[in-house]
């Protein structure tokens, strides 16, 4: 028992949050994952301090108690790259090509952003993420301020980088990194900050090596965009006879930590130059977009892994998802790599969901204190009810976990210790009022005659 855990006469001290009759996905040493049945969880200050017994735990004093019965307790999932603020874009923009989702579409339509659109569709985003059991967020996008106001209103958890391109000149990455600076740290530690140049194919070598300078000067990690696909791969071997990830390398980007978004046009050649940046480089994918773009190729999950890579779970923004769903992330993760690899032994559950917790946690940089419940661990946590008609009868856990169970099956998400939805009913933002002011703002948002794009995507 820790210290904090006794009153000055000696007597125990009530827990903040006593989570009892669960059955706990852990980590044993190795990162095998297993589960325990009827047990209990205690959280204090923010903190996992312990996981026991249900029995242990009946009679131990809670501020706060959750009986969470028929429930598996993990640790809450995280959305290793997003831009959030996309969500007020949903379903604009379908079943079009990459580049003409971007010129026609979705460039000309940021061009029309304010700071009160980045809000509002922040808010929804991070709404439907504590819903379906996401607790942490790795956020690449512009106006990062919004956000970061949100997320210190909502309760999450975040790594938010203010993105750049290099038509904006100097001012885009000195904004980067004044944002990254400025927000370090911020809504009780729960906000982590990056630099976020868009990708090679819109910063150029200049402003990546600068970036890189900025990263190692002040010890922020990089999230960018990279390889996105093949043809992005094949463009840049015919303009300058490298690939987006030896650009990478050349400007000294693999030299930082780096977070590079979706890895599909990643080759063969490029995986010895990610093994020669000694473990600081970590992937995100997000397989649903790369199925509705068509594009050929996925994230090379398996030859990354046997690399030590982290690679995360992501889902991309909802305009090219249409959901921030990680639950329908992490299933087409693990049945997209078993296509890809022609092996139904590849990538099984208990893979997808050690992606989905401890990569994940190590992707976004914060390996150390999340994506595993265990004493000493920051109690970021959700519930999911496995007692419905599509999840029974429960053979295989992790299998029922990543292949039977639903974003909606998750019923109370946590954060640092504190409940931000219960039983399905969402504590800290208020989806009505965000829903109806964003309806209203549509028509001047979603406007396209006017002729300007943030950005023009040409490769």
């Amino acid at each position: 028992m820790t210290p904090s855990a006794t009153t000055p006469s000696g007597t125990e001290s009530p827990a903040d949050l006593i989570i009892t009759g669960c059955t706990v996905l852990l980590h044993d040493d190795q990162e095998r994952l297993g589960f325990a049945p009827d047990a209990a969880i205690v959280v204090r200050a923010g903190i996992v301090e312990e996981v026991t017994t249900a029995a242990e735990a009946e009679g131990r004093a809670a501020l706060e108690r959750i009986d969470a019965g028929g429930q598996v307790a993990m640790p809450g999932l995280i959305n290793c790259h997003t831009h959030a603020p996309m969500a007020a874009l949903r379903g604009l923009a379908e079943d079009l090509p990459t580049e003409e989702w971007f010129n026609g579409v979705v460039w000309p339509v940021e061009s029309n952003l304010t700071e009160r659109d980045v809000e509002l569709g922040a808010q929804l985003a991070c709404a439907e993420m504590i819903r379906g059991g996401v607790t942490c967020f790795a956020d690449h996008y512009f106006t990062m301020d919004a956000v970061a106001s949100v997320v210190a209103r909502c309760g999450m958890r975040a790594l938010l980088g203010e993105a750049f391109f290099s038509s904006q000149g100097a001012r885009g990455r000195e904004r980067s990194l004044e944002f990254a600076l400025r927000h370090r740290g911020a809504a009780d530690g729960r906000i982590t900050t990056a630099l976020a140049p868009h990708a090679p194919y819109t910063v150029d070598d200049a402003d990546l090596a600068a970036t890189a300078a900025l990263a190692r000067a002040h010890g922020l990690p990089v999230h960018l965009h990279a390889a996105e696909n093949r043809d992005q791969t094949d463009t840049s071997l015919a303009r300058h006879g490298v690939t987006p990830i030896e650009v990478l390398e050349r400007t000294g980007i693999l030299d930082a930590d780096v977070l590079i978004a979706h890895g599909t046009g990643i080759l063969d050649r490029d995986l010895p130059v990610l093994a020669r940046a000694g473990g600081r480089t970590a992937v995100a994918t997000a397989p649903r977009g790369y199925l509705k773009f068509a594009w050929p190729t996925t994230t090379p999950v398996r030859a990354l892994r046997d690399l030590g890579i982290p690679v995360g779970i992501a889902t991309d923004g909802a305009a090219s998802n249409n959901s921030l769903d990680l639950w329908e992330s992490m299933a087409l993760t693990s049945l997209v790599q078993k296509s890809a690899e022609g092996d139904p032994r590849w990538l099984t559950s208990r893979q997808a969901l050690h992606h989905a917790t401890l990569q994940s946690a190590r992707a976004v940089g914060l390996g150390s204190s999340v994506g595993s419940i265990a004493p000493g661990r920051r109690a970021d946590l959700i519930l999911v009810d496995v007692t419905g008609p599509h999840t029974r009868p429960v053979h295989d856990l992790a299998a029922t976990l990543v292949h039977s169970a639903r974003s909606a099956d998750v019923r109370t998400t946590v954060v640092d210790g504190r409940v931000l939805m219960r039983e399905r009913e969402l504590l800290t933002i208020d989806v009505p009022a965000v829903a109806e002011e964003l309806e209203e703002r549509l028509p001047a948002l979603t406007r396209r005659g006017h002729g300007r794009r943030v950005q023009r995507y040409d490769t």
